[in-house]
């Protein structure tokens, strides 16, 4: 089949091109020998007037083109697919796909583990690559095309359809010998109001829950350190006077045997946090995107 002139054939090798990054891949993916895989590249480098893969040691990377190329040609398959009611095979006990998520470093230490035994039992051959959020994932259009998922807090103002994964509090973390728990006290509003505080940033004009409830009680935080998200916040607050509001998830995972961080009770009403995964709602004529999905709301439940 040809569209103006061109192979349709070539958008599926352009796809699998791209997402194996290597041509031998994406040859035995397409159940394609060497000359032909080669063949296609060399057409679709003509086509594009861009190199595509280039050599890095022994393997093959993606030039810039290439990157920003990838999740059209992801998207242009999948449209032409369900226009002609046509859908690819998926067999997750075989699978070898490869699904590029975006999310927070809080939500990679909630996920990853429960997310990879997941997939290890029903898709040993699977493999994620995972991306930090960006700073522009809220307003651009491009995040739902190259990524298949992004999980992120809901009432952010993401793109695309999205689903709940679970429910969080925020909590306070302290050094175990912060002066101001001695005798197992807790911490006051006019305690925060006087400590200095230790912060996660999330991009410019991002205002979080816990910047709302401090608000609410006039308290104007002494912020001395900033950092980007929640995860590095119990590393730097250890060993000084600085406090940190953190999800109750990731403060659980320093409490282990005694460590030098504490979980407080914060002195004010509770503040939660929502989780969910976001997707374009054109993946959903993939059924790989399908079952990956069904694994979200699995997670889901069991989180």
């Amino acid at each position: 089949m040809t569209l103006g002139g061109t192979d349709l054939n070539l958008l599926l090798f352009l796809r699998v091109l791209l997402e194996e990054g290597n041509v031998t891949r994406a040859g035995a993916r397409l159940e394609v020998g060497q000359p032909a895989m080669s063949a296609a590249l060399a057409k679709l480098r003509r086509r594009f007037d861009d190199e595509l893969l280039v050599r890095s040691g022994r393997d093959y990377e993606l030039t810039p083109f290439a990157r920003d190329l990838l999740p059209e040609a992801q998207r242009a398959v999948r449209l032409i697919a369900r226009a002609l009611d046509l859908e690819d095979d998926f067999d997750a006990s075989t699978s070898e796909r490869v699904f590029r998520l975006a999310m927070s470093d809080y939500a990679i230490a909630v996920l990853h583990e429960p997310l990879v035994r997941h997939l290890r039992a029903k898709a040993p051959g699977v493999r994620l690559s995972i991306e930090r959020i960006g700073p522009k994932a809220r307003t651009s259009e491009r995040t739902l095309l190259e990524f298949d998922s992004l999980v992120a807090p809901m009432g952010f103002g993401f793109q695309g359809e999205r689903k709940p994964l679970w429910r969080d509090r925020m909590v306070l973390i302290a050094d175990r010998r912060h002066p101001r728990l001695t005798g197992g006290a807790g911490l006051s509003l006019a305690d925060l109001a006087e400590l200095p505080h230790a912060v996660a940033t999330f991009g410019p004009g991002v205002l979080t829950p816990v910047d709302r409830v401090f608000g609410e009680h006039g308290i104007d935080r002494r912020i001395v350190l900033q950092v980007p998200g929640f995860l590095p916040l119990a590393f730097v607050i250890e060993g000084t006077e600085m406090v940190a509001v953190v999800p109750e998830r990731l403060a659980r995972l320093h409490l282990t045997g005694g460590g030098p961080i504490v979980m407080i009770e914060p002195p004010f009403a509770e503040v939660v946090l929502a989780e969910g995964y976001w997707y374009g709602r054109d993946r959903l004529a993939d059924p790989a995107h399908r079952w990956l999905f069904a694994r979200f709301d699995e997670l889901a439940a069991e989180l």
